[in-house]
């Protein structure tokens, strides 16, 4: 088992239609970690948009990884959005994205954090993984993708 499939459940997880900008994306994550962990959407929204004021969290290739940290957060949490149309995010190619994984964690983030962004980082270099991603329709088989990814070596 990989560190993000603990992390990351169904509920977690959304096809999003709407979004069109990554203010928007940071509010309907917002109101995810408000539905799904009773953190204020406002926030998720602040500490997003405070670590991406530092620098662009998009990776390339259309993807994306915001994070940020919390207070009395006491572990890690994640949500994945999959836009259904690419929105710009500032990414080093210039291209923009739709896979957005989402991290928070606790305000005094321990090695585990990096842990987790590092094999994000892994699974996202994988072409074939994006690939099945965005071919992906629903949030039971995007879930089942991260579940099933195994760390190369």
């Amino acid at each position: 088992m990989n560190l993000i499939s603990k992390i990351l459940s169904p509920d977690d997880i959304l096809l999003d239609t709407e979004s069109t900008s990554k203010k928007r994306v940071f509010e309907r994550a917002g109101l995810m970690f408000e539905n799904n962990l009773q953190i204020a959407r406002s926030q998720v929204f602040d500490s997003l948009f405070a670590r991406e004021k530092l620098g662009s969290t998009g990776l390339g290739q259309g993807v994306a990884i915001p994070h940020g940290r919390i207070t009395k957060l006491r572990e890690a949490s994640a949500a994945f959005i999959k836009t259904s149309h690419p929105i710009p995010f500032d990414a080093p190619d210039g291209q923009p994205v739709n896979l957005i994984f989402v991290l928070l964690v606790p305000e005094r983030a321990t090695d585990l954090h990096l842990q987790i962004l590092g094999e994000l980082a892994q699974m996202f270099s994988d072409s074939q993984f994006r690939n099945r991603l965005n071919a992906c329709e629903d949030a039971a088989s995007i879930h089942q993708l991260f579940y099933d990814w195994q760390q190369a070596g």
